[in-house]
């Protein structure tokens, strides 16, 4: 197989391990008929009474599938909201497994088309919010939590609109908002995020079943944290607004909310009736592709589970990487690695402040690959895009469209770069199959991306000032460098990979 195969594999491998069936089968068991039991990574549950489920996010239709099958007649009844058009995605793609049966109890409805709450999604959280009202202390809720939860619960605090709500987080991400930032401002506005879910299910026991998609795994971020307590206050909602110069530009109802708001964390409150449990992330996947990648040949490192910073900035790291393993294998000298890049290396890594990296311990795992096999880097966590203009992409494709402009301006700095002498394939993915507002997982570039796109009458720079990757990508080569997946039905953020293999000896 060639690079860009081998990198396929690598990403499948990857979203396959984090599939909601095998996850959730690993978790959960039923024990006892008599008196029976859930256990939950070896705790157990006692069920009095009615188990009831519910849940929200891009992986939970195939949780719910693979729950239902373990919890049997036992499950009274459930209502999951998953994202439009799923069902028809995974029929296509043969994922029979990840499909409810046609007797099952559970009423799924689809919505957030394109990721974004709508009035289908808003049907399905008031039909959630209003089955939690009704539970008792002797019954159970289990709760299935993934990415995409959050636009997936819409329950916005009245008298805020949802189309207002929709509108405020539309502007924040069009800023440059974090997805952590962006999930603080959600929950302050909503009824059922931030706690509110198992507040209401109150005095029911709740379990949730949670498949992470944010960097770290707070409870209290994942979709929102509707089962956590939150760990932030109406003043932190208050300071990103501020930070996005969005907070002398909110609708009415928006104001009288935050002014009605408890300015202190909600973290003293009683969750006591309340168990989260972490079944599925990021570092599971990668993982697993570091396995594959050892499998195939590769030497291989994972850089960091907690990617997170602008695009371009993330991509100059992601083409410094590359020139340091190039200039590491071309045996240019003999100095340490760290004096061979120059001095931004090190102030790129400070400037995006990724959780747990640590660069010198990396370079140092670099330095001792043996030179003779091809190398592969792994990486995963979530960018964000500054739009400056009105195209369509996703940050995977920008980001992917960012390195390969890098490389191209690296080879093109050196008479003699490094880089010529390597094939090199760059890989950024979402495991959820979608990339912002299209079709595309993510994308795969080269350092030979820019002048073959040249060939074409494709100008790459002219692209990325558009934030109009996909377009780029679906020109380009007849879209042969796009990630099509559809929807995996999981969600534990991106995964980029980087694979490096000689072409000749120097």
């Amino acid at each position: 197989m060639c690079l860009r195969e081998h990198a396929l594999s690598l990403f499948r491998s990857a979203v396959g391990t984090v599939q909601p069936a095998a996850m959730l089968k690993r978790a959960v068991k039923l024990q006892g008929d008599r008196c029976p039991q859930l256990l939950v990574k070896g705790r157990a549950f006692p069920i009095r009474r009615d188990l009831y489920l519910v849940g929200f996010g891009k992986a939970v239709l195939g949780m719910a599938a693979a729950a239902e099958e373990i919890l049997g007649d036992h499950l009274i009844r459930g209502i999951i909201n998953v994202p439009l058009g799923i069902r028809d995605s995974l029929q296509r793609a043969g994922m029979q497994e990840m499909l409810l049966k046609p007797c099952s109890k559970i009423q799924v409805i689809e919505g957030a088309k394109n990721n974004l709450p709508d009035p289908e999604a808003l049907k399905g959280a008031v039909a959630i919010q209003e089955l939690a009202e009704g539970l008792t202390a002797d019954d159970l809720l289990l709760v299935l939590i993934s990415g995409g939860g959050s636009a997936l619960l819409p329950a916005p605090i009245p008298p805020i609109l949802l189309k207002e709500k929709e509108e405020l987080t539309k502007m924040l991400a069009s800023r440059g908002a974090a997805i952590q930032e962006l999930n603080i401002v959600r929950k302050t506005l909503s009824l059922l995020k931030g706690g509110g879910l198992a507040r209401l299910a109150y005095p029911a026991q709740v379990v949730s079943l949670i498949l992470s998609d944010v960097i770290g795994d707070p409870l209290d971020i994942i979709a929102s944290g509707p089962t956590a307590a939150s760990s932030h206050s109406v003043q932190d909602c208050l300071q990103i607004l501020t930070k996005y110069n969005l907070l002398h530009n909110l609708p009415r109802s928006v104001e009288t909310v935050l002014s009605g708001s408890p300015t202190k964390p909600t973290a003293s409150e009683d969750y006591s009736h309340v168990c989260n449990f972490i079944i599925g992330s990021n570092t599971l996947a990668l993982d697993e592709a570091k396995r594959q990648a050892e499998d195939l040949g590769y030497a291989t490192l994972i850089l960091s589970t907690a990617i997170c910073g602008e695009v371009s900035q993330v991509a100059a790291l992601y083409c410094q990487l590359i020139r340091l393993v190039c200039l590491r294998f071309a045996s240019l000298g003999e100095r340490p690695l760290g004096d061979e890049v120059g001095g931004n290396l090190p102030q790129l890594v400070a400037e995006l402040e990724i959780p747990g990296l640590n660069l010198a311990e990396f370079l140092r795992a670099l330095q001792g690959l043996e030179p003779e096999r091809p190398v592969c880097i792994l990486a995963g966590g979530e960018t964000t895009v500054q739009l400056r203009g009105t195209g369509k992409g996703g940050r995977n494709q920008e980001l992917a469209l960012c390195v390969g402009l890098g490389l191209h301006r690296a080879q093109a700095m050196e008479t003699s770069s490094p880089l010529k002498r390597y094939k090199i394939i760059f890989l950024s993915g979402g495991t959820d199959g979608q990339d912002g507002p299209t079709e595309a997982a993510g994308a795969f570039c080269s350092p030979e991306l820019v002048d073959e796109a040249l060939q074409e009458g494709l100008d790459v720079e002219a692209f990325l000032s558009n934030n109009d990757s996909y377009t780029f990508f679906s020109q380009f080569q007849g879209g042969h460098h796009l990630l099509v997946t559809g929807l995996t039905g999981t969600n534990v953020m991106d995964i980029q990979a980087i694979l490096i293999r000689a072409t000749e000896r120097s």
